[in-house]
């Protein structure tokens, strides 16, 4: 990361320089929040297989609980949901306890970024109370579902930190797909399919 006169700027593999304190949407690019995501770890890596369990994957397990959950959802609200994380191409993923103890400046970078991604792609700058509750209701059901079938979380202490999931993962569509880390590419292109499934 390059640093200006009041400038944070990051150089994209597209090309793009991103102003990270104060993004500006023209600077946004699909292939680099694609790209970042399928490369960022969730969990930092403390998780069991192969590869690790990427923001990519993880976005598209919301985006699939989310419609479980909302299937009358239209597009923008579907695609909100698979972009709750994206700043994280840009941030990296920052677990909950360090987040808070870094407070409210951490934030308000995430949500300046996360404004510029969703204008790039004509969705209001954030989203709406209703929507936020129902996205983070997915968000936190992927999360309990992660930290047990891949964390090392016994259920009990998951249901403590997530709450109880509100549908067994046979109600979700191809659920052992989605949870088995896949590689880098993979997560990278079911990232993008997952995008152009909603907007195409």
């Amino acid at each position: 990361m390059a640093r200006g006169k009041d400038r944070a700027w990051q150089r994209m593999l597209s090309g793009r320089r991103l102003d990270i304190l104060d993004p500006s949407p023209l600077d946004v690019e699909l292939s680099d929040i694609a790209h970042g995501l399928a490369r960022v770890a969730r969990w930092n890596g403390q998780t069991i297989g192969d590869y690790p369990f990427s923001v990519a994957q993880h976005s598209v397990l919301v985006l699939e609980l989310f419609r479980a959950h909302n299937p009358q959802a239209d597009g923008a609200a579907q695609l909100q949901a698979l972009l709750h994380d994206a700043p994280e191409y840009v941030m990296g993923d920052i677990i909950s306890p360090f987040k808070a103890a870094m407070g409210g400046n951490y934030k308000d970078v995430e949500n300046r970024l996360l404004g510029a991604i969703h204008l790039r792609f004509s969705l209001p700058a954030l989203p709406t109370a209703a929507l936020t509750k129902l996205i983070k209701k997915a968000d936190r059901e992927a999360a309990f579902f992660e930290a047990v079938h891949l964390a090392g979380f016994a259920p009990p202490e998951a249901r403590k930190f997530f709450g109880e999931p509100s549908m067994p993962t046979f109600d979700v569509d191809a659920f052992d797909r989605l949870i088995r880390p896949w590689p880098t590419r993979e997560a990278h292109d079911r990232f993008v399919a997952a995008f152009h499934a909603i907007t195409l």
